[in-house]
């Protein structure tokens, strides 16, 4: 039986959302487990052990608390996901670029200069995750999704870039970046043309393909199922 340990990490609060998919959604899957579907090979030999880590909307703390999880935890995979409040879908995240650059302070009331991340550090990130694999996992289930260039420049992309650069020394682990929509009542939403997102349920379906898709690439890797571009 082989074991992977994932860490799936969301931020704590948004203001003005009650129901935040990115605190709901990696605590659904850490408490009901993921598995292969039948249909994949590997299926009855591979057990996934999840992890759910929320954090603090902020610059400084974000990282350090994701950091300590996986210096805890050691996991092979990790998946970050945050809140994209204009998304109609899930956005995966393709690129962590070194650049802070925001006209808001974070949840520490912190407003950071225009500048490098790292000053040490690359230009840029690629993600680790094999995109076009969980598209078409997306595309089996019916879940509106599409490829975003970076995450931005706010604390999102920070955490991004941070993981990324702690990735590039962990080379057995496999990161990432994921945007969330709202998270929408069908019944009480249905009808307001204002509310855009996904029902709950189907967020965590969509993080359970990029979970099950990126141990799949991990036990088989192909370039092919890495979408850079």
């Amino acid at each position: 039986m082989q074991q992977f340990t994932v860490v799936i990490s969301g931020f704590d609060h948004y203001d003005g959302v009650t129901i935040n998919p990115c605190v709901e959604v990696p605590r659904a899957l850490a408490e009901r487990g993921v598995s292969l579907n039948d249909q994949q090979e590997f299926a009855d030999q591979v057990h996934i052990d999840v992890h759910a880590v929320s954090l603090p909307v902020s610059y400084t703390r974000a990282w350090l608390v994701l950091r300590e999880a996986l210096e805890t935890v050691h996991p092979d995979i990790v998946i970050a996901t945050g809140l994209k409040h204009t998304a109609r879908g899930v956005m995966l995240e393709r690129c962590a670029t070194n650049l802070m650059s925001e006209g808001r302070p974070d949840a520490d009331g912190m407003m950071p200069p225009t500048g490098p991340i790292n000053e040490q550090g690359p230009a840029a990130y690629w993600t680790r995750l094999p995109l076009r694999s969980i598209l078409r996992d997306f595309a089996h289930d019916a879940i509106p999704a599409s490829l975003s260039s970076d995450a931005g420049t706010f604390v999102c992309n920070a955490l991004f870039y941070q993981l990324l650069d702690w990735t590039a020394t962990h080379d057995h682990v496999l990161s990432g970046f994921v945007s969330l929509p709202r998270a929408i009542n069908p019944v009480n939403d249905a009808h307001n043309s204002n509310i855009h997102g996904l029902p709950l349920d189907r967020l965590v379906t969509a993080c359970a393909d990029v979970v099950r898709e990126t141990v799949r690439y991990r036990i088989e890797p192909s370039s092919d199922d890495i979408l850079i571009a």
